[in-house]
């Protein structure tokens, strides 16, 4: 058994302290990493959904069926700057911004909108 006097000499020289080596990598890594977990888990993704976005609006053409963002479907009858007119059936249009069209749908999908 250890006698308690001698495990109260060794706390009393600092035999047990450790060096600490590193200096300021130990609080650089850490945030270092961090940064690029949320890069490819978060951040990236969100930049392929955006340009993948802005691609379907620069190609909207008259003819195109699409779903918007509140969930109607309908053919594009009229496109303007901001806005489209969506043919939803047959001889009703609605008009609604570029940006809350999320989807475009194969060609003859919509075979009630004629």
């Amino acid at each position: 058994m250890i006698s308690i006097a001698y495990a109260q000499e060794v706390a009393a020289t600092g035999a047990t302290t450790v060096a600490r080596t590193g200096g300021l990598m130990d609080y650089y890594v850490l945030p270092i990493l961090i940064f690029v977990f949320l890069w490819f888990v978060m951040i990236r993704p969100q930049i392929k959904r955006t340009k993948e976005h802005k691609q379907l609006m620069e190609s909207l053409q008259k003819g195109d069926e699409v779903v918007t963002q509140g969930g109607l479907a309908g053919r594009v009858s009229k496109l303007g700057e901001s806005y489209v007119a969506l043919e939803v059936f047959s001889g009703a249009e609605i008009l609604v911004q570029r940006s809350a069209i999320v989807l475009a749908l194969p060609k003859g999908t919509l075979k009630s909108v004629s």
